[in-house]
């Protein structure tokens, strides 16, 4: 009887950890490379450890064929890879308006470390990316996406095969719009460059003898940084929203 027990539960735990440890190590704040490797592992076991006392009663029995174990654990990683995706997804839109930004503010040669893409970026991607990652835990977000892994057992059923094109299409409608929300964050330093450009494009004209857009390059970096401290509450607050909003259609209702 207790070998049983035991067995069972060895069984629970690794399911559950396949899908929390899949997710957590692509999870925005936790998947960084500052992030320790143990540390996110810890994490993930702890979670594990805590859900499967509340989660046993709807996983499936422990099969007999380890052929049919492994791709229930599989299952499992593909779900947890799912939500953890769709999330670093969401959260790619400060990157992309970050990056519109530096191209038509001329800051683009400026490069720093990016968090999210975890590779070099323009300096104005990586000071959003790290912006809006200190929001996620200051703002308790985190707290969101635990929820939502937790949520997703009534989503993605353990050991229930998976629509692939369904996940497709989810993946494919949240790549689409995180590129059009960096777009849109963007659109201020868009117009105002348009606008700016078209006026030195007169001057020129006007005066072709002045090099106007070797003169006025400090000025548009000036521009740009001002118009960045003014609506940079606003781009982080709108990415907040939509990450919220984001997340909810893996809550249970």
């Amino acid at each position: 009887m207790l070998e049983e027990i035991l067995s069972l539960n060895v069984f629970a735990f690794l399911m559950i950890f396949a899908r929390v440890g899949s997710a957590f190590f692509l999870f925005p704040g936790f998947r960084g490379k500052q992030v320790n490797i143990r540390t996110r592992l810890s994490i993930a076991l702890a979670v594990s450890f805590l859900l499967t006392p509340l989660l046993i009663d709807i996983l499936p029995t422990m099969p007999g064929d380890p052929l049919l174990l492994l791709l229930i654990l599989a299952g499992e990683i593909l779900s947890g890879a799912v939500l953890g995706t769709s999330a670093l997804i969401m959260f790619s839109a400060v990157q992309v308006a970050g990056t519109v930004i530096s191209f038509v503010s001329a800051m683009a040669n400026a490069l720093i470390f990016d968090p999210i893409s975890q590779q070099q970026s323009a300096i104005v991607a990586g000071f959003l990316s790290t912006a809006a990652t200190l929001l996620l835990f200051v703002t308790d977000l985190h707290h969101v996406l635990i929820q939502a892994l937790i949520d997703s057992y009534s989503l993605f059923k353990p050991g229930a095969p998976h629509i692939m094109g369904d996940v497709s299409e989810l993946i494919v409608r949240q790549v689409s719009a995180a590129f059009k929300l960096g777009v849109q964050l963007a659109a201020p330093f868009i117009v105002v460059s348009i606008v700016y450009n078209l006026a030195l494009g007169l001057m020129t004209r006007l005066s072709p003898q002045i090099p106007i857009f070797f003169v006025a390059m400090p000025f548009q970096l000036v521009l740009s940084i001002v118009l960045l401290m003014i609506v940079m509450p606003s781009i982080l607050l709108t990415f907040i929203a939509y990450l919220q909003d984001g997340l909810t259609p893996f809550l249970a209702p």
